[in-house]
Protein backbone atom coordinates (compact mmCIF):
# COMPACT_ATOMS: atom_id res chain seq x y z
CA UNK A 1 0.00 0.00 0.00
CA UNK A 2 1.33 3.43 -0.92
CA UNK A 3 0.03 6.16 1.33
CA UNK A 4 0.51 9.86 0.70
CA UNK A 5 -0.35 12.55 3.27
CA UNK A 6 -3.44 13.62 1.34
CA UNK A 7 -3.96 10.68 -0.97
CA UNK A 8 -4.36 6.96 -0.28
CA UNK A 9 -3.49 4.30 -2.85
CA UNK A 10 -4.03 0.64 -1.99
CA UNK A 11 -3.17 -2.64 -3.68
CA UNK A 12 -6.14 -4.44 -2.21
CA UNK A 13 -9.75 -5.28 -2.90
CA UNK A 14 -12.13 -2.53 -3.94
CA UNK A 15 -14.02 -3.24 -0.72
CA UNK A 16 -11.20 -1.67 1.29
CA UNK A 17 -11.25 1.41 -0.91
CA UNK A 18 -15.02 1.69 -0.49
CA UNK A 19 -14.74 1.36 3.30
CA UNK A 20 -12.23 4.21 3.41
CA UNK A 21 -14.46 6.37 1.24
CA UNK A 22 -17.44 5.52 3.44
CA UNK A 23 -15.61 7.09 6.38
CA UNK A 24 -15.93 10.44 4.65
CA UNK A 25 -12.66 10.62 2.74
CA UNK A 26 -12.65 12.32 -0.65
CA UNK A 27 -13.40 9.67 -3.28
CA UNK A 28 -10.99 11.37 -5.68
CA UNK A 29 -8.14 10.78 -3.26
CA UNK A 30 -8.65 7.08 -2.51
CA UNK A 31 -7.70 4.65 -5.26
CA UNK A 32 -7.41 0.86 -5.50
CA UNK A 33 -5.30 -1.20 -7.88
CA UNK A 34 -5.13 -4.98 -8.25
CA UNK A 35 -1.49 -5.92 -8.58
CA UNK A 36 0.65 -9.06 -8.26
CA UNK A 37 3.67 -8.46 -6.02
CA UNK A 38 5.38 -11.54 -7.41
CA UNK A 39 5.33 -10.13 -10.95
CA UNK A 40 7.86 -7.34 -11.71
CA UNK A 41 5.90 -5.81 -14.62
CA UNK A 42 2.77 -5.64 -12.44
CA UNK A 43 4.66 -3.81 -9.69
CA UNK A 44 6.17 -1.38 -12.19
CA UNK A 45 2.73 -0.72 -13.69
CA UNK A 46 1.38 0.03 -10.23
CA UNK A 47 4.11 2.58 -9.55
CA UNK A 48 3.54 4.14 -12.98
CA UNK A 49 -0.19 4.40 -12.31
CA UNK A 50 0.47 6.20 -9.04
CA UNK A 51 3.02 8.48 -10.73
CA UNK A 52 0.33 9.46 -13.21
CA UNK A 53 -1.74 10.81 -10.32
CA UNK A 54 0.92 12.47 -8.16
CA UNK A 55 4.48 13.74 -8.48
CA UNK A 56 5.65 12.25 -5.18
CA UNK A 57 4.80 9.72 -2.46
CA UNK A 58 5.35 10.47 1.21
CA UNK A 59 4.83 7.00 2.66
CA UNK A 60 5.15 3.53 1.19
CA UNK A 61 3.64 0.75 3.33
CA UNK A 62 4.80 -2.77 2.50
CA UNK A 63 2.10 -5.00 3.94
CA UNK A 64 1.57 -7.64 1.24
CA UNK A 65 2.72 -11.17 2.01
CA UNK A 66 1.28 -14.65 1.61
CA UNK A 67 0.97 -16.77 4.75
CA UNK A 68 1.81 -20.45 4.47
CA UNK A 69 0.74 -22.99 7.09
CA UNK A 70 2.61 -26.16 7.94
CA UNK A 71 5.45 -26.97 10.33
CA UNK A 72 6.88 -29.69 8.08
CA UNK A 73 9.03 -28.52 5.18
CA UNK A 74 7.58 -31.15 2.85
CA UNK A 75 4.00 -30.06 3.59
CA UNK A 76 4.13 -27.26 0.99
CA UNK A 77 4.52 -27.67 -2.73
CA UNK A 78 7.43 -26.09 -4.56
CA UNK A 79 4.96 -23.64 -6.08
CA UNK A 80 3.71 -22.66 -2.61
CA UNK A 81 7.26 -22.08 -1.43
CA UNK A 82 8.12 -19.89 -4.41
CA UNK A 83 4.92 -17.88 -4.11
CA UNK A 84 5.36 -17.35 -0.35
CA UNK A 85 8.93 -16.15 -0.77
CA UNK A 86 8.12 -14.03 -3.80
CA UNK A 87 5.13 -12.24 -2.28
CA UNK A 88 6.81 -11.42 1.02
CA UNK A 89 10.46 -10.95 0.14
CA UNK A 90 10.72 -10.25 -3.58
CA UNK A 91 7.52 -8.20 -3.56
CA UNK A 92 8.80 -5.93 -0.80
CA UNK A 93 12.08 -5.30 -2.63
CA UNK A 94 10.35 -4.71 -5.96
CA UNK A 95 7.71 -2.36 -4.53
CA UNK A 96 10.29 -0.31 -2.65
CA UNK A 97 12.50 -0.12 -5.74
CA UNK A 98 9.60 0.91 -7.97
CA UNK A 99 8.40 3.64 -5.62
CA UNK A 100 11.80 4.96 -4.54
CA UNK A 101 11.95 7.63 -7.28
CA UNK A 102 8.59 9.03 -6.08
CA UNK A 103 9.68 8.82 -2.44
CA UNK A 104 12.88 10.75 -3.16
CA UNK A 105 10.76 13.59 -4.55
CA UNK A 106 9.02 13.95 -1.18
CA UNK A 107 10.17 16.29 1.57
CA UNK A 108 9.14 13.68 4.15
CA UNK A 109 9.67 10.19 2.73
CA UNK A 110 9.02 7.10 4.86
CA UNK A 111 9.09 3.39 4.02
CA UNK A 112 7.09 1.24 6.45
CA UNK A 113 7.30 -2.56 6.32
CA UNK A 114 5.06 -4.91 8.29
CA UNK A 115 7.55 -7.70 8.88
CA UNK A 116 6.25 -10.01 11.67
CA UNK A 117 7.69 -11.55 14.78
CA UNK A 118 8.65 -14.42 12.46
CA UNK A 119 11.35 -12.13 11.08
CA UNK A 120 13.09 -11.94 14.46
CA UNK A 121 16.00 -14.31 15.01
CA UNK A 122 14.98 -17.30 17.12
CA UNK A 123 11.28 -16.39 17.07
CA UNK A 124 9.06 -19.29 18.10
CA UNK A 125 6.82 -17.85 20.78
CA UNK A 126 3.40 -17.30 19.24
CA UNK A 127 0.70 -19.02 17.26
CA UNK A 128 2.78 -18.19 14.22
CA UNK A 129 5.04 -21.08 15.16
CA UNK A 130 2.78 -23.16 12.93
CA UNK A 131 3.90 -21.10 9.95
CA UNK A 132 5.81 -22.87 7.24
CA UNK A 133 9.58 -22.55 6.96
CA UNK A 134 9.09 -20.58 3.73
CA UNK A 135 7.10 -17.92 5.57
CA UNK A 136 9.86 -17.56 8.17
CA UNK A 137 12.36 -17.29 5.32
CA UNK A 138 10.30 -14.56 3.61
CA UNK A 139 9.99 -12.54 6.81
CA UNK A 140 13.68 -12.94 7.63
CA UNK A 141 14.47 -11.65 4.14
CA UNK A 142 12.23 -8.63 4.73
CA UNK A 143 14.04 -7.95 8.01
CA UNK A 144 17.46 -8.10 6.36
CA UNK A 145 16.35 -5.91 3.49
CA UNK A 146 14.92 -3.17 5.70
CA UNK A 147 17.99 -3.27 7.93
CA UNK A 148 20.40 -2.41 5.14
CA UNK A 149 17.93 -0.10 3.43
CA UNK A 150 17.65 2.00 6.58
CA UNK A 151 21.40 2.54 6.66
CA UNK A 152 21.75 3.32 2.96
CA UNK A 153 18.80 5.70 2.63
CA UNK A 154 19.26 7.71 5.81
CA UNK A 155 21.63 10.20 4.18
CA UNK A 156 18.92 10.85 1.60
CA UNK A 157 16.39 11.63 4.29
CA UNK A 158 14.32 8.46 3.82
CA UNK A 159 13.23 6.85 7.08
CA UNK A 160 12.81 3.06 6.98
CA UNK A 161 10.49 1.78 9.71
CA UNK A 162 9.88 -1.91 10.40
CA UNK A 163 7.20 -3.47 12.59
CA UNK A 164 7.62 -6.95 14.11
CA UNK A 165 4.17 -7.77 15.51
CA UNK A 166 3.35 -11.13 17.08
CA UNK A 167 -0.19 -12.50 16.77
CA UNK A 168 -2.71 -9.68 16.86
CA UNK A 169 -6.46 -9.13 16.99
CA UNK A 170 -7.69 -8.07 13.56
CA UNK A 171 -11.27 -7.22 14.55
CA UNK A 172 -12.91 -4.17 13.01
CA UNK A 173 -11.77 -1.18 15.13
CA UNK A 174 -14.83 0.78 14.01
CA UNK A 175 -17.29 -1.68 15.55
CA UNK A 176 -19.15 -0.52 18.67
CA UNK A 177 -18.20 -3.69 20.55
CA UNK A 178 -14.50 -3.13 19.94
CA UNK A 179 -14.66 0.53 20.93
CA UNK A 180 -16.55 -0.28 24.13
CA UNK A 181 -14.00 -2.82 25.33
CA UNK A 182 -11.10 -1.26 27.26
CA UNK A 183 -7.71 -2.52 26.18
CA UNK A 184 -5.37 -3.89 28.85
CA UNK A 185 -1.90 -5.40 29.00
CA UNK A 186 -3.54 -8.83 29.08
CA UNK A 187 -5.24 -8.30 25.73
CA UNK A 188 -3.61 -9.24 22.42
CA UNK A 189 -2.20 -6.51 20.24
CA UNK A 190 -4.73 -5.05 17.82
CA UNK A 191 -4.42 -4.06 14.18
CA UNK A 192 -5.49 -0.56 15.20
CA UNK A 193 -2.56 -0.38 17.63
CA UNK A 194 -0.20 -1.26 14.80
CA UNK A 195 -1.69 1.51 12.67
CA UNK A 196 -1.27 3.90 15.60
CA UNK A 197 2.41 2.94 15.81
CA UNK A 198 2.86 3.73 12.12
CA UNK A 199 1.23 7.14 12.40
CA UNK A 200 3.26 7.88 15.53
CA UNK A 201 6.54 7.04 13.76
CA UNK A 202 5.88 8.97 10.57
CA UNK A 203 4.62 11.92 12.60
CA UNK A 204 7.94 12.45 14.41
CA UNK A 205 10.31 15.31 13.48
CA UNK A 206 12.61 14.41 10.62
CA UNK A 207 15.64 14.04 12.88
CA UNK A 208 13.89 11.17 14.67
CA UNK A 209 14.44 7.84 12.94
CA UNK A 210 12.37 5.16 14.69
CA UNK A 211 13.94 2.11 13.13
CA UNK A 212 11.64 -0.62 14.38
CA UNK A 213 8.83 -1.64 16.70
CA UNK A 214 9.10 -4.90 18.63
CA UNK A 215 6.22 -6.16 20.76
CA UNK A 216 5.71 -8.47 23.73
CA UNK A 217 3.52 -11.51 23.07
CA UNK A 218 0.58 -12.02 25.44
Amino acid sequence: MALERHRVVITAAERVRDEIRAQGHDADRVHAYARDLTDPPSVREFAAAVAARTDHVDVLVNNGSRYQHGTYLLSASDEDVVDTLASGATGTVLATKAFLPLLLKSAKPDVVTMVSGCGEAGHDRSDAHDAHDAFYAAKSAQAGFTEILSRRLRDRGVRVISLYPPDFDNHDPLSEAWEAAPRTAKDPLTAQSLVDCVFFAIGRPRDCFIKSFHFEQV
